[in-house]
Formats: C-alpha cells, sequence, structure tokens
C-alpha cells in the first residue's frame, strides 16, 4: 500500500460515508464520552492505540465469556435490553455516530448495573482488524442505513468488503441477525449474506415479518411502523 492511500496514523484510506456528528452535544454527554467510554473500550481498536493491528485478547477482556457484536447500535436500546436479557454475555457495540454513543452511554447510567458492554466509537472495519477468528458467538445488525440510491447500494453493510470479515470473526454455527424496514435492503441481505457463507434460518418469506423472540421493537422500529414501513426480520447461520 503507498503511502498516499494511507492516513497519518497508518491506517489504510477507507471511505466513511455514514454521519459522525450531529447536534451539539449537551454538558452531560459530555461528561459521560469523557468518562465512561474510555471504560467501556474493547481494547486498542484504534490505529493510534494499536498501529501494529495487534488482536484483542479477549480472554484477559471478557473473562471467558461468550462475547456477541451489534454493528451500528444507535442510541442503545437494543443493545443495552440484550445486555441486561443475558447478563452472561459480553456484547461488543459499534457506532461511529458520536451522538449515539452519548445516547448509549446515558441509558447505561440511567438503568444502571450494566457492566457487561464494550462500546467502540468507531468504524467496524477498524474492530475487524483485531477481532481474533472465531472470537464472537453472535451478530446483530438492526436497521443499518439503507443507502437507498441504486449507486450507493455498495456502501451498505451487507457487502463483501464487511461480510468476509464479520465470517471470519464469527464462530462456526454463529447466529448473524438483520432488521430492516427496506424491502430492497431484504433482497440485497438474502443476495449476499449467503454468499460470504452464511445459511438463511427460514423457510417461508413470511418468516421475515417474525421477530426474534428476545426482540426489542426500539423507537426507530416504532416510527416506520407509524409511516407504514414493514420491518423485516432475517436470522442466518455462520456456516
Amino acid at each position: 500500500m503507498s503511502d498516499e492511500t494511507k492516513h497519518k496514523s497508518g491506517s489504510p484510506w477507507r471511505n466513511f460515508y455514514g454521519r459522525i456528528h450531529g447536534k451539539t452535544l449537551n454538558k452531560a454527554q459530555k461528561v459521560y464520552l469523557a468518562e465512561d467510554l474510555p471504560r467501556v473500550s474493547p481494547g486498542p481498536v484504534s490505529w493510534e492505540e494499536n498501529p501494529e493491528r495487534t488482536k484483542l485478547d479477549m480472554e484477559k477482556r471478557f473473562h471467558g465469556k461468550p462475547v456477541w457484536l451489534e454493528v451500528g447500535f444507535g442510541g442503545g436500546e437494543h443493545l443495552v435490553h440484550m445486555a441486561q436479557l443475558y447478563p452472561d454475555v459480553e456484547i461488543i457495540g459499534c457506532e461511529p455516530y458520536v451522538n449515539g454513543v452519548a445516547m448509549c452511554l446515558s441509558r447505561m447510567r440511567r438503568e444502571g448495573g450494566v457492566d457487561n458492554i464494550a462500546i467502540h466509537a468507531g468504524d467496524v472495519r477498524d474492530l475487524f482488524d483485531v477481532l481474533p477468528d472465531a472470537s464472537i458467538e453472535k451478530a446483530f445488525l438492526n436497521y443499518p442505513d439503507p443507502w437507498p440510491k441504486a449507486r450507493h447500494h455498495r456502501r451498505r453493510f451487507v457487502t463483501p468488503e464487511h461480510l468476509g470479515p464479520l465470517h471470519r470473526v464469527l464462530k462456526a454455527g454463529s447466529e448473524f441477525r438483520v432488521a430492516t424496514d427496506i424491502p430492497d435492503y431484504v433482497r440485497q441481505t438474502m443476495e449476499e449474506v449467503p454468499k460470504a457463507g452464511f445459511e438463511w434460518l427460514g423457510a417461508h418469506p413470511e418468516d421475515w415479518d417474525t421477530p426474534p423472540h428476545d426482540w426489542l421493537s426500539t423507537r426507530y422500529e416504532q416510527k416506520a411502523l407509524r409511516e407504514g414501513r414493514t420491518p423485516h426480520y432475517m436470522s442466518f447461520r455462520r456456516i
């Protein structure tokens, strides 16, 4: 890789198209980011912290517990819900949108006792770099950015750039769940995820209408329902 395709930090040049910042954070949110975010870090993920891209010591960080991953957790509703529902599991949440990270940290403080969440506030591709092979036992992708224009479909998560690394870090037999209210995202998911080494766990298209038994309907989903969009839920097994 030439120097022209690297950042000053040494990281590869990766186009990132989503939002990183939104409205100005309030004083409390800034405190949460300053005080809580370093405490819940999964370990040295960024290129500044880990330029050699050394794999995370999962045993040391997560004490031998099963580790799950949620990609793009938004405001953290589902992430916190799952952490509370499964206290014996550690869950890494990955979210580059700073306002969403602040909302999640606020939720964790408000709920109290949620100590099995780790947060990477950045690009999931950087996290994939340092996760060991077969180190994740379940993954979630809930209402990802739809990138509705055809020319932007390559930016979606359900592309080889993301699905290949996800397949690598998931243990064989692990579940990968996808929820979306965008029909074309369903199409691309059903085309690309099996090609990446996953088996769809459904039997009929109607299975898309049934949420998992432990699903939490988030504010985003409720908004989609009010606006007449239909949620779809797809579960896959990593082969």
